[in-house]
C-alpha cells in the first residue's frame, strides 16, 4: 500500500525533557509492532529524543513532515526536530519547560490541519510552564483553546481496560466541590461524554451511571441535599434527552466488578472519586481522554515521575494504551 493511501500517522508530543516523556515514546516505538500500534511521529527535539534513545539502541531519525515520517516508521522512530534542547532525566529547568511547550503547540497544530490524525501528549510539570508564559491549569484546557472549544466543553475521561470515568470537577479543593456543582454542570459534560462514547468509541447508546456526592448519595437528605436537589435532577434531564443514565448512585457500591458490568461509563462528582478507583484497577493502562474536542486527543495517565526519569524503570502501558486508544477513535469517527 502507498503511504497516501494510509491514514496520517499520530502526533507524539515530547513532554518535559526531564521526565520519563522521551523514553517512553523510544519504548512505544520499540514495542510498535509486538503492541500493533499505528505509525506515530514524535513532535520535539531530535537531539533529547536520539539521547533518550541511546540506551534503548533505537534508531532517530528527524523528518521534515508527517508524510515522510510513514515512509521512516518502520525502520527508525521518526522525529519532527523543532530545535535543539537538553536531555536531563530527573533534572528539571525552564528551558525544558519551553521545549515542552512548542512540542505541544506544533503537535496540537499538525492534528488540527489534519497532517496527523490525533493526538497523544506527554507528561508535563504544569507548574515548570507556568513559569513560561502556559495560562492554563493544563494540557486539556490548552488544546481546547486551540481547537476554539471552551473549557467547560472539553471533557476529561480517563479509561482502561476494566473501567472508564469523567470526573465533573477536577483540579479543584475538595471543600469547593459542592458550591461547584450545578444540575446543568453535570447534565452538559454527561451529554458531551455520551455522544463522545457513540462518535469515538463505538457504542451506540452508552449506559452512563452517575454517582452521589454524600455517603450513600446523601441518604434521602439525612447525609446532604445536594444529591437530590442537584444530581438527581440532572440525572432526570439526561433521560428525558434520550440518553440512558442512572443515579445518583452511592460511589462506594459502583467500583465492584458486577457492578462495572451494568455501565459504560462512571459520572463522578470529584477528582478523586473517579480517579481512585481506575489506578487501583488500571493503574499502569490508564489513559487520559479529552471528549468533546473536533480532534482526538489522549495521554497516559500519569505525570512526569521526574523520580525515575532516565532510570529505565518507567513502564510504557499507559503510553502504548494511549497511542492504541488514539487509533481506535480515529478508525471510529472514520467508520
Amino acid at each position: 500500500m502507498s503511504t497516501a493511501a494510509r491514514p496520517a500517522p499520530l502526533a507524539l508530543s515530547m513532554g518535559d525533557p526531564a521526565g520519563v516523556g522521551p523514553e517512553l515514546a523510544v519504548a512505544a516505538w520499540q514495542m510498535a509492532v509486538s503492541g500493533h500500534l499505528p505509525p506515530f511521529v514524535v513532535v520535539g527535539s531530535h537531539a533529547v529524543i536520539a539521547a533518550a534513545a541511546r540506551d534503548r539502541q533505537v534508531p532517530v531519525v528527524a523528518v521534515a513532515s508527517p508524510d515522510a515520517a510513514l515512509a521512516a516508521f518502520p525502520a527508525a522512530l521518526p522525529v519532527i526536530d523543532i530545535g535543539t534542547g537538553a536531555y536531563t532525566p530527573g533534572a528539571p529547568d525552564d528551558a525544558g519547560a519551553a521545549l515542552a511547550l512548542a512540542s505541544l503547540t506544533l503537535a496540537t497544530e499538525l492534528t488540527r490541519h489534519g497532517a496527523t490524525s490525533a493526538l497523544v501528549t506527554g507528561p508535563v510539570a504544569k507548574s515548570r510552564l507556568a513559569r513560561v508564559g502556559f495560562a492554563f491549569p493544563g494540557q486539556t484546557e490548552c488544546v481546547a483553546a486551540a481547537c476554539g472549544i471552551a473549557a467547560d466543553d472539553a471533557v476529561m475521561m480517563l479509561a482502561g481496560p476494566s473501567l472508564r470515568v469523567v470526573p465533573i470537577t477536577v483540579h479543584v479543593a475538595l471543600a469547593e466541590v459542592p458550591g461547584l456543582l450545578t444540575t446543568r454542570l453535570i447534565t452538559a459534560r454527561a451529554t458531551i461524554a455520551a455522544a463522545a462514547l457513540a462518535r469515538d468509541f463505538g457504542i451506540a447508546r452508552p449506559r452512563l451511571a452517575v454517582a452521589g456526592l454524600n455517603p450513600h448519595a446523601g441518604e434521602e437528605g439525612r447525609m446532604g441535599h445536594e444529591d437530590q436537589a442537584v444530581i438527581a435532577p440532572a440525572v432526570a434531564q439526561l433521560r428525558a434527552a434520550g440518553i440512558d443514565a442512572v443515579g445518583p448512585l452511592p460511589a462506594d457500591t459502583m467500583f465492584h466488578a458486577a457492578a462495572r458490568a451494568t455501565y459504560d461509563l462512571a459520572i463522578c462528582m470529584y477528582h478523586d472519586q473517579a480517579l481512585i478507583p481506575i489506578k487501583a484497577l488500571d493503574f499502569d493502562e490508564g489513559v487520559n481522554v479529552t471528549l468533546g474536542l473536533p480532534i482526538i486527543r489522549t495521554s497516559p495517565d500519569h505525570g512526569t515521575a521526574f523520580g525515575i526519569a532516565g532510570t529505565g524503570t518507567a513502564r510504557a502501558g499507559a503510553t502504548l494504551a494511549a497511542i492504541r486508544m488514539a487509533a481506535q477513535c480515529v478508525a471510529h469517527r472514520n467508520a
